[in-house]
């Protein structure tokens, strides 16, 4: 078949791995002008590891993991109160920080590498709009022209253009838990370890600082706010952004005043809304959402990147099976996968990401003297060891897409729903900009 997946991220090159190893031709839209290789640290837990090694990219990953060995509370004077350690024993589930953290880019472009001699790339291009019948689908690009493909694959993140296609008019598939968050990068000082630091600051507010090279510390400022203000403010211009996150932090203390200074010369900044993708539409007809687009667990869930991952596991392998039967393979993805995304995505309490902020520094030292009580006794390691499974449950990844991937070695690299019942609708042309939030 000739696919057109929209979005060149973790999940839509995923998709492209699989998809062209299953005899498929596949061209890749990215609406920004090169590959997308910026953004935070993400990390891989559970079936996204397996994901990762059975593609064969599993040593490419550890290549480029980011040191980071555990997390700490810290006070105002950057003291630690409690430490929770890194679970590297192999066994149970993760603690929170991964074994395998490593920055978006560079995975990004572990799977570029893994995919460009296969797949076609357009940059500077996106899919504005498509309509389709019973054996195509007509895709609008961004620079006025047109394609016919026999399968469009929405891959294009949180605020999806195929997605608003295919959901019905006014229906909000955004499950919102009241918290934002932005981050960039400033220079790295001598003080900045391989422990990440999480400063609590009365108000709701939370800064993180985690350094991922000899050069470069990551700054987060973390809000808990449910305002009009604190949702339109990641559409607004990045300098407008900046404005709003020092307004809210410029009396925080700790390394607040670096982090603000940093803003201003960042090479990377990013503001968000923390949301789940919640619909129980995955597809109509010749048309299917993957990663972000289907199933945005948000960063809390520790199983955004993974979920992508497995997503495009799932699909590319239900398609590879049974090439001549869209429908049912279609069907199937969302039979097999729902499971697993409903598990990932209910991990995400609203209630405990609260306690977590809290609004009074009597509540911050409520909360930091029972968390160091609990690192004292070694509870989190001990749950870490002896858990059965990590945050994604027993679910079990299912066989390979396309038998055993045929990939080149690393040495040998030359580079609970809330909201509407969102149903189909008739109408699947996208406005031309905008976000679902």
């Amino acid at each position: 078949m000739r696919v057109l997946v929209a979005g060149g991220g973790v999940a839509g090159q995923a998709l492209a791995f699989w998809l062209t190893r299953g005899g498929h031709r596949v061209t890749v839209v990215e609406r920004f002008p090169a590959l997308r290789d910026a953004g935070a640290q993400v990390d891989l837990r559970g079936q996204g590891v397996e994901a990762v090694e059975r593609m064969g990219l599993l040593d490419a990953v550890r290549g480029r993991l980011v040191d980071e060995t555990g997390v700490a509370f810290v006070d105002s004077r950057g003291r630690a109160r409690a430490t929770i350690m890194a679970n590297t024993s192999g066994k149970g589930r993760q603690t929170l920080t991964s074994e395998y953290e490593i920055m978006r880019g560079d995975l990004v472009r572990i799977l570029h590498d893994a995919t460009k001699d296969d797949t076609e790339y357009v940059f500077d291009m996106s899919v504005d709009g498509f309509e389709q019948d019973e054996h195509t689908v007509t895709a609008h690009f961004s620079d006025g022209s047109s394609g016919a493909y026999d399968l469009l694959i929405g891959a294009d993140g949180q605020g999806s253009r195929i997605r608003r296609a295919l959901l019905p008019a006014g229906c909000d598939p955004y499950w919102r838990v009241g918290i934002h968050m932005a981050y960039w990068f400033v220079p790295r000082i001598a003080s900045d370890s391989t422990v990440r630091d999480t400063y609590m600051v009365p108000g709701g507010r939370q800064i993180m600082r985690r350094s991922h090279n000899p050069t470069e510390t990551q700054a987060y400022f973390v809000l808990r706010e449910e305002s009009e203000e604190a949702s339109a403010i990641h559409r607004a211009p990045v300098e407008r952004q900046q404005e709003f996150w020092a307004s809210r932090f410029r009396d925080a203390g700790w390394q607040t005043d670096r982090f603000i200074e940093g803003m201003k010369t960042s090479p990377f900044f990013y503001s968000q809304e923390i949301v789940q993708v919640r619909t129980d539409t995955w597809s109509e007809g010749r048309v299917v959402l993957a990663g972000d687009a289907a199933h945005c667990a948000s960063p809390y869930s520790g199983m955004g990147v993974s979920g992508g991952l497995v997503g495009a596991h799932v699909l590319a392998g239900e398609i590879n099976r049974h090439p001549g039967e869209l429908p049912a393979a279609l069907a199937h993805y969302d039979q097999v996968l729902r499971p697993f995304v409903d598990a990932i995505q209910s991990g995400v309490n609203p209630r405990l990401l609260r306690l977590g902020m809290p609004m009074t520094q009597r509540a911050i030292d409520v909360f930091q003297a029972a968390t160091a009580l609990a690192c004292f006794l070694h509870v989190p390691d001990l749950d870490a060891r002896f858990a059965k499974d990590d945050r994604d449950g027993d679910w079990q990844l299912p066989e390979n897409p396309e038998g055993q991937p045929q990939v080149r070695s690393t040495s040998e690299d030359t580079s609970s729903r809330s909201g509407p019942d969102c149903s189909q609708r008739n109408s699947r042309t996208t406005p031309a900009n905008g976000s679902c939030a």
